[in-house]
């Protein structure tokens, strides 16, 4: 199973970008997808997650700002950006909580997608 982003990129603030993440491979389903962000010298955060019965959870920073989505049948997650701030600044990471064929629910990573916001 792998996770692929895409859609990083250098934008001003109070600009947009949108990112993706497709899962592919074999698995059974999928529950969980989100979105972190990690900076240099801190951890890593959540940004936001979606839960397959549509459950949402965002970071207080980015409420009223970043939309979390999901296309089911293509298993990719979106993260729709606005207004963004130069504090968004980071590497983004899609995350996923996969069952597999063999009936195990494993925590999968993509490589990160940077986000650079300019002032």
């Amino acid at each position: 199973v792998q996770l692929q982003a895409s859609g990083g990129g250098l934008v001003q603030a109070g600009g947009s970008l949108r990112l993706s993440c497709a899962a592919s491979g074999n698995f059974f389903s999928i529950y969980t997808m989100g979105w972190y962000r990690q900076v240099p010298g801190k951890e890593r955060e959540l940004v936001a997650s979606l839960s397959s019965d549509g459950f949402t959870n965002y970071a207080d920073s980015v409420k009223g700002r970043f939309t979390i989505d999901r296309d089911t049948v293509k298993s990719t997650v979106y993260l729709e950006m606005n207004n963004l701030k130069p504090e968004d600044t980071a590497v983004y990471y899609c995350n996923a909580d996969i069952v597999t064929m063999t009936d195990n629910v494993m925590d999968y990573w993509g490589k990160g997608t940077q986000v650079t916001v300019s002032s």
